[in-house]
Protein backbone atom coordinates (compact mmCIF):
# COMPACT_ATOMS: atom_id res chain seq x y z
CA UNK A 1 0.00 0.00 0.00
CA UNK A 2 1.14 3.41 -1.13
CA UNK A 3 1.36 6.57 1.61
CA UNK A 4 -1.69 8.08 -0.54
CA UNK A 5 -3.55 4.85 0.04
CA UNK A 6 -2.69 4.52 3.08
CA UNK A 7 -3.62 8.49 4.34
CA UNK A 8 -6.91 7.15 2.89
CA UNK A 9 -7.69 4.41 4.70
CA UNK A 10 -6.58 5.81 8.11
CA UNK A 11 -9.16 9.29 7.42
CA UNK A 12 -12.02 9.41 9.49
CA UNK A 13 -15.43 9.66 8.41
CA UNK A 14 -17.10 12.69 9.52
CA UNK A 15 -20.57 12.20 10.40
CA UNK A 16 -23.16 14.68 11.36
CA UNK A 17 -25.83 13.66 13.88
CA UNK A 18 -28.59 15.73 14.75
CA UNK A 19 -31.60 14.21 17.17
CA UNK A 20 -35.21 16.68 16.92
CA UNK A 21 -35.48 17.87 20.69
CA UNK A 22 -39.24 16.86 20.59
CA UNK A 23 -39.09 15.19 24.00
CA UNK A 24 -35.62 13.25 24.83
CA UNK A 25 -36.09 9.96 23.31
CA UNK A 26 -35.30 11.23 19.94
CA UNK A 27 -31.43 12.01 21.60
CA UNK A 28 -31.59 8.91 23.57
CA UNK A 29 -32.32 6.59 20.51
CA UNK A 30 -29.12 8.04 19.05
CA UNK A 31 -26.84 6.94 21.75
CA UNK A 32 -26.31 3.43 19.99
CA UNK A 33 -25.89 4.73 16.83
CA UNK A 34 -23.48 6.96 18.11
CA UNK A 35 -21.96 4.26 19.70
CA UNK A 36 -22.10 2.28 16.71
CA UNK A 37 -20.24 4.98 14.54
CA UNK A 38 -17.48 5.63 16.77
CA UNK A 39 -16.73 1.47 17.18
CA UNK A 40 -16.40 2.05 13.27
CA UNK A 41 -13.36 4.87 13.80
CA UNK A 42 -15.81 7.61 12.55
CA UNK A 43 -15.55 11.26 13.72
CA UNK A 44 -19.05 12.28 14.85
CA UNK A 45 -20.50 15.87 15.28
CA UNK A 46 -23.85 16.07 17.04
CA UNK A 47 -25.89 19.53 16.50
CA UNK A 48 -28.06 19.78 18.33
CA UNK A 49 -29.21 22.57 22.03
CA UNK A 50 -30.37 22.69 25.53
CA UNK A 51 -31.95 19.72 27.11
CA UNK A 52 -31.12 17.52 24.24
CA UNK A 53 -27.40 18.67 23.84
CA UNK A 54 -27.11 18.25 27.77
CA UNK A 55 -27.63 14.74 27.91
CA UNK A 56 -26.11 14.36 24.52
CA UNK A 57 -22.82 15.99 26.10
CA UNK A 58 -22.66 13.83 28.99
CA UNK A 59 -22.67 10.45 27.25
CA UNK A 60 -20.13 11.82 24.63
CA UNK A 61 -17.90 14.39 26.02
CA UNK A 62 -15.27 13.13 23.18
CA UNK A 63 -17.86 14.42 20.32
CA UNK A 64 -17.55 17.88 18.76
CA UNK A 65 -20.99 19.53 19.32
CA UNK A 66 -22.69 22.35 17.03
CA UNK A 67 -25.25 24.64 17.82
CA UNK A 68 -28.48 24.21 16.15
CA UNK A 69 -32.07 25.64 16.85
CA UNK A 70 -34.57 23.11 17.30
CA UNK A 71 -38.19 22.83 17.01
CA UNK A 72 -39.43 23.90 20.11
CA UNK A 73 -42.50 22.01 20.26
CA UNK A 74 -45.18 23.01 23.30
CA UNK A 75 -48.07 21.19 24.39
CA UNK A 76 -51.36 22.17 25.78
CA UNK A 77 -52.38 21.77 29.55
CA UNK A 78 -55.49 20.61 27.43
CA UNK A 79 -56.12 17.52 25.40
CA UNK A 80 -58.76 18.75 23.13
CA UNK A 81 -56.71 21.95 22.63
CA UNK A 82 -53.54 20.19 21.50
CA UNK A 83 -54.61 20.71 17.72
CA UNK A 84 -55.11 23.95 18.15
CA UNK A 85 -51.85 24.53 19.72
CA UNK A 86 -49.92 22.61 17.04
CA UNK A 87 -51.35 24.03 13.97
CA UNK A 88 -50.27 27.39 15.93
CA UNK A 89 -46.82 26.07 16.06
CA UNK A 90 -46.98 24.74 12.19
CA UNK A 91 -45.63 28.23 10.53
CA UNK A 92 -42.28 28.26 13.44
CA UNK A 93 -41.81 23.88 12.48
CA UNK A 94 -42.05 24.57 8.62
CA UNK A 95 -38.93 27.81 9.06
CA UNK A 96 -36.85 25.97 11.52
CA UNK A 97 -37.06 22.94 8.55
CA UNK A 98 -36.04 25.57 5.76
CA UNK A 99 -33.39 27.22 8.40
CA UNK A 100 -31.79 24.02 9.21
CA UNK A 101 -31.94 22.85 5.09
CA UNK A 102 -29.48 26.14 4.45
CA UNK A 103 -27.51 25.33 8.09
CA UNK A 104 -26.84 22.16 6.44
CA UNK A 105 -25.23 23.04 3.55
CA UNK A 106 -22.53 25.50 5.71
CA UNK A 107 -21.47 22.75 7.91
CA UNK A 108 -20.96 20.20 5.55
CA UNK A 109 -18.36 22.44 4.05
CA UNK A 110 -17.04 24.25 6.97
CA UNK A 111 -16.66 20.67 8.40
CA UNK A 112 -16.00 18.39 5.49
CA UNK A 113 -18.72 15.83 6.48
CA UNK A 114 -19.60 12.98 4.90
CA UNK A 115 -22.75 11.89 5.68
CA UNK A 116 -25.55 13.11 7.72
CA UNK A 117 -28.27 11.01 9.96
CA UNK A 118 -31.05 13.07 11.45
CA UNK A 119 -33.82 11.69 13.78
CA UNK A 120 -37.06 13.28 12.28
CA UNK A 121 -35.28 17.08 11.08
CA UNK A 122 -37.41 17.26 8.07
CA UNK A 123 -34.74 19.71 6.80
CA UNK A 124 -31.67 17.94 6.88
CA UNK A 125 -31.11 16.06 3.32
CA UNK A 126 -28.51 17.01 1.09
CA UNK A 127 -27.46 16.68 -2.69
CA UNK A 128 -24.24 15.21 -2.79
CA UNK A 129 -23.73 13.80 0.22
CA UNK A 130 -25.85 10.47 1.86
CA UNK A 131 -28.47 11.26 4.51
CA UNK A 132 -30.75 8.85 6.69
CA UNK A 133 -33.67 9.81 7.82
CA UNK A 134 -34.76 8.35 11.58
CA UNK A 135 -38.60 7.35 12.11
CA UNK A 136 -41.00 4.99 13.34
CA UNK A 137 -43.99 7.00 12.09
CA UNK A 138 -44.25 6.16 8.75
CA UNK A 139 -47.96 6.32 8.95
CA UNK A 140 -48.39 9.35 11.62
CA UNK A 141 -51.64 8.70 14.23
CA UNK A 142 -54.33 11.86 14.52
CA UNK A 143 -57.34 10.12 15.13
CA UNK A 144 -59.10 11.42 12.08
CA UNK A 145 -58.17 8.77 8.73
CA UNK A 146 -58.55 12.17 6.06
CA UNK A 147 -55.54 13.95 8.18
CA UNK A 148 -53.59 10.67 8.41
CA UNK A 149 -53.45 10.33 4.66
CA UNK A 150 -52.62 13.74 4.07
CA UNK A 151 -49.74 13.59 6.53
CA UNK A 152 -48.56 10.20 5.42
CA UNK A 153 -48.20 11.68 1.80
CA UNK A 154 -46.18 15.15 3.12
CA UNK A 155 -43.87 12.56 5.08
CA UNK A 156 -43.46 10.03 2.28
CA UNK A 157 -42.06 13.24 0.36
CA UNK A 158 -39.69 14.46 3.08
CA UNK A 159 -38.44 10.28 3.33
CA UNK A 160 -37.96 10.37 -0.35
CA UNK A 161 -35.43 13.38 -0.29
CA UNK A 162 -33.52 11.47 1.65
CA UNK A 163 -30.93 8.56 1.10
CA UNK A 164 -31.87 6.18 3.31
CA UNK A 165 -35.13 5.82 5.65
CA UNK A 166 -34.00 3.90 8.84
CA UNK A 167 -36.99 2.24 11.20
CA UNK A 168 -35.96 1.09 14.72
CA UNK A 169 -38.56 -1.51 14.18
CA UNK A 170 -38.86 -5.25 12.79
CA UNK A 171 -39.88 -6.06 9.72
CA UNK A 172 -42.31 -8.73 10.08
CA UNK A 173 -45.86 -9.23 11.70
CA UNK A 174 -43.83 -9.15 14.79
CA UNK A 175 -42.96 -5.90 15.95
CA UNK A 176 -43.34 -2.77 18.05
CA UNK A 177 -44.77 0.07 16.44
CA UNK A 178 -47.85 -2.00 14.47
CA UNK A 179 -49.52 0.39 11.93
CA UNK A 180 -47.15 3.22 12.99
CA UNK A 181 -44.10 1.46 11.55
CA UNK A 182 -45.45 -0.97 8.48
CA UNK A 183 -48.15 1.39 6.89
CA UNK A 184 -50.18 -0.50 3.64
CA UNK A 185 -47.30 1.73 1.40
CA UNK A 186 -44.20 2.87 1.75
CA UNK A 187 -40.91 4.75 0.44
CA UNK A 188 -39.05 2.35 -1.14
CA UNK A 189 -35.93 3.87 0.79
CA UNK A 190 -36.82 2.21 4.30
CA UNK A 191 -34.74 0.31 6.13
CA UNK A 192 -36.09 -1.99 9.06
CA UNK A 193 -33.28 -1.68 11.93
CA UNK A 194 -34.27 -3.33 14.85
CA UNK A 195 -34.48 -1.43 18.47
CA UNK A 196 -32.57 1.05 19.08
CA UNK A 197 -31.63 0.95 22.58
CA UNK A 198 -28.75 2.31 24.84
CA UNK A 199 -28.85 -0.10 27.60
CA UNK A 200 -27.98 -3.81 27.73
CA UNK A 201 -29.60 -7.07 29.59
CA UNK A 202 -27.22 -8.26 32.58
CA UNK A 203 -27.94 -10.36 35.21
CA UNK A 204 -30.84 -8.79 37.16
CA UNK A 205 -29.11 -7.57 40.59
CA UNK A 206 -31.16 -7.43 44.15
CA UNK A 207 -34.12 -5.46 43.82
CA UNK A 208 -33.54 -2.08 45.25
CA UNK A 209 -36.63 -0.07 44.37
CA UNK A 210 -40.15 -1.37 44.30
CA UNK A 211 -41.44 1.58 41.70
CA UNK A 212 -39.18 3.07 39.30
CA UNK A 213 -41.10 6.60 37.58
CA UNK A 214 -39.51 7.57 34.39
CA UNK A 215 -40.67 10.88 33.36
CA UNK A 216 -40.49 12.73 29.70
CA UNK A 217 -42.05 14.37 26.90
CA UNK A 218 -42.75 18.21 26.30
CA UNK A 219 -43.78 20.53 28.93
CA UNK A 220 -46.20 21.36 30.19
CA UNK A 221 -47.27 17.49 30.74
CA UNK A 222 -44.41 16.38 32.12
CA UNK A 223 -44.78 18.85 34.92
CA UNK A 224 -48.39 17.81 35.46
CA UNK A 225 -47.96 14.07 35.12
CA UNK A 226 -45.03 14.89 37.84
CA UNK A 227 -47.28 16.36 40.10
CA UNK A 228 -49.88 13.49 39.98
CA UNK A 229 -47.32 10.60 40.78
CA UNK A 230 -45.95 12.51 43.81
CA UNK A 231 -49.61 13.49 45.36
CA UNK A 232 -50.26 9.98 44.83
CA UNK A 233 -46.61 8.25 46.35
CA UNK A 234 -47.96 9.88 49.94
CA UNK A 235 -49.98 6.66 50.28
CA UNK A 236 -47.32 4.26 48.87
CA UNK A 237 -45.09 2.17 51.73
CA UNK A 238 -42.88 0.86 49.02
CA UNK A 239 -39.34 2.41 48.16
CA UNK A 240 -39.72 4.87 44.58
CA UNK A 241 -36.97 6.21 42.50
CA UNK A 242 -38.16 8.97 40.64
CA UNK A 243 -35.73 10.27 37.22
CA UNK A 244 -37.45 13.69 35.94
CA UNK A 245 -36.32 13.72 32.46
CA UNK A 246 -34.14 17.38 33.25
CA UNK A 247 -31.04 16.98 32.44
CA UNK A 248 -30.11 20.87 32.49
CA UNK A 249 -30.65 20.76 35.87
CA UNK A 250 -27.75 19.74 38.30
CA UNK A 251 -28.21 19.28 42.09
CA UNK A 252 -27.37 22.29 43.09
CA UNK A 253 -29.89 23.83 41.34
CA UNK A 254 -32.94 21.62 42.33
CA UNK A 255 -32.01 22.22 46.41
CA UNK A 256 -31.78 25.70 45.92
CA UNK A 257 -35.88 25.31 44.22
CA UNK A 258 -36.64 23.02 47.56
CA UNK A 259 -39.07 21.51 45.27
CA UNK A 260 -39.54 18.32 47.18
CA UNK A 261 -39.17 17.15 51.11
CA UNK A 262 -36.28 14.41 51.68
CA UNK A 263 -37.82 11.35 52.29
CA UNK A 264 -35.48 7.66 53.08
CA UNK A 265 -38.34 5.78 50.15
CA UNK A 266 -37.95 8.38 47.82
CA UNK A 267 -34.85 8.82 45.63
CA UNK A 268 -35.45 11.73 43.23
CA UNK A 269 -33.19 12.37 40.18
CA UNK A 270 -32.97 15.12 37.55
CA UNK A 271 -31.28 12.59 35.48
CA UNK A 272 -29.51 9.60 34.75
CA UNK A 273 -27.11 8.72 32.14
CA UNK A 274 -27.41 5.90 30.63
CA UNK A 275 -24.61 3.45 32.33
CA UNK A 276 -26.85 4.74 35.54
CA UNK A 277 -30.55 4.30 34.52
CA UNK A 278 -30.04 0.99 32.89
CA UNK A 279 -28.83 0.04 36.34
CA UNK A 280 -31.41 1.18 38.55
CA UNK A 281 -34.39 0.14 35.88
CA UNK A 282 -32.68 -3.55 36.47
CA UNK A 283 -32.78 -2.65 40.22
CA UNK A 284 -36.80 -1.88 40.17
CA UNK A 285 -39.58 -4.08 39.95
CA UNK A 286 -42.21 -2.44 38.05
CA UNK A 287 -41.34 1.06 35.97
CA UNK A 288 -44.15 3.53 35.19
CA UNK A 289 -43.65 5.63 32.08
CA UNK A 290 -44.84 7.56 28.92
CA UNK A 291 -45.66 5.24 26.10
CA UNK A 292 -42.77 6.98 24.05
CA UNK A 293 -41.56 5.02 21.58
CA UNK A 294 -38.19 5.00 22.99
CA UNK A 295 -38.61 4.13 26.88
CA UNK A 296 -40.86 1.06 24.88
CA UNK A 297 -37.88 0.36 23.35
CA UNK A 298 -35.59 0.24 26.28
CA UNK A 299 -37.79 -1.74 27.87
CA UNK A 300 -38.15 -4.30 26.06
CA UNK A 301 -34.18 -4.67 25.49
CA UNK A 302 -34.02 -4.92 29.23
CA UNK A 303 -36.99 -7.22 29.48
CA UNK A 304 -38.86 -4.59 32.30
CA UNK A 305 -42.57 -4.66 33.65
CA UNK A 306 -44.46 -1.49 33.31
CA UNK A 307 -47.01 0.21 33.38
CA UNK A 308 -47.22 2.83 30.47
CA UNK A 309 -49.44 6.24 30.58
CA UNK A 310 -49.91 7.86 27.13
CA UNK A 311 -49.30 11.49 27.38
CA UNK A 312 -52.74 13.20 26.85
CA UNK A 313 -53.60 14.47 23.37
CA UNK A 314 -50.65 12.30 21.70
CA UNK A 315 -52.10 9.91 19.60
CA UNK A 316 -48.76 8.19 18.61
CA UNK A 317 -48.26 7.41 21.90
CA UNK A 318 -52.07 6.44 22.74
CA UNK A 319 -51.73 4.58 19.78
CA UNK A 320 -48.94 2.50 21.27
CA UNK A 321 -50.15 2.25 24.66
CA UNK A 322 -53.19 0.72 23.33
CA UNK A 323 -51.81 -1.73 20.65
CA UNK A 324 -49.00 -2.88 23.37
CA UNK A 325 -51.12 -3.44 26.03
CA UNK A 326 -53.25 -5.53 23.72
CA UNK A 327 -49.75 -7.66 22.80
CA UNK A 328 -49.48 -8.15 26.70
CA UNK A 329 -46.26 -6.58 26.63
CA UNK A 330 -47.04 -3.45 28.61
CA UNK A 331 -50.21 -2.88 31.05
CA UNK A 332 -51.53 0.64 30.38
CA UNK A 333 -54.06 3.34 32.00
CA UNK A 334 -54.78 6.86 30.83
CA UNK A 335 -53.87 9.89 32.83
CA UNK A 336 -57.03 10.92 33.41
CA UNK A 337 -57.96 7.87 34.76
CA UNK A 338 -54.18 6.80 36.77
CA UNK A 339 -54.74 5.97 40.09
CA UNK A 340 -51.63 4.39 41.64
CA UNK A 341 -53.03 2.21 43.69
CA UNK A 342 -55.43 0.57 41.50
CA UNK A 343 -52.90 0.89 38.42
CA UNK A 344 -50.57 -1.25 40.78
CA UNK A 345 -53.08 -3.82 41.81
CA UNK A 346 -54.38 -4.34 38.36
CA UNK A 347 -50.46 -4.47 36.85
CA UNK A 348 -49.94 -7.48 39.64
CA UNK A 349 -52.90 -9.46 37.73
CA UNK A 350 -51.54 -8.41 34.13
CA UNK A 351 -50.27 -11.36 32.17
CA UNK A 352 -47.13 -9.70 30.92
CA UNK A 353 -46.08 -11.54 28.22
CA UNK A 354 -42.53 -10.36 27.24
CA UNK A 355 -40.95 -10.62 24.16
CA UNK A 356 -37.57 -11.83 22.26
CA UNK A 357 -36.39 -9.92 19.62
CA UNK A 358 -32.54 -9.64 17.61
CA UNK A 359 -31.17 -6.21 19.27
CA UNK A 360 -28.09 -5.78 18.10
CA UNK A 361 -29.69 -5.90 14.26
CA UNK A 362 -29.10 -1.52 13.82
CA UNK A 363 -25.47 -2.66 14.52
CA UNK A 364 -24.96 -4.12 10.74
CA UNK A 365 -26.92 -1.59 9.53
CA UNK A 366 -24.82 1.14 10.26
CA UNK A 367 -21.56 -1.10 10.07
CA UNK A 368 -22.57 -1.29 6.01
CA UNK A 369 -23.53 2.89 5.72
CA UNK A 370 -20.20 3.57 7.15
CA UNK A 371 -18.31 0.89 4.46
CA UNK A 372 -20.53 2.38 1.60
CA UNK A 373 -19.11 5.57 1.31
Amino acid sequence: MNIKQDSQFLKKNNILVVPLDWGLGHATRCIPIIQALLENNCKVYIAAENATRSLLENEFPQCNFLPIKGYRIRYSRQKFLLPIKMAVQLPRILLRSFQEHRWLKKAVNQFSIDAVIADNRFGLFHSTIPSVYITHQLLIKTGNRFSEKILQKIHCWIIKKYTHCWVPDFEGNENIAGELSHPIKSPTNVQYVGCLSRFSFNVPPIKKYDLLLLLSGPEPQRTIFEKLLLSQLKNFDGKVMLVRGLPQIDEEQKNEEQIFKASSLLTIENHLTAAQLNEVILQSELVIARSGYTTIMDLIKIRKKAILVPTPGQTEQEYLADYLMKKKYFYSVTQHDFVLSDSLKLAADFNFVLPNFEMDQYKKIVNQFVQSF
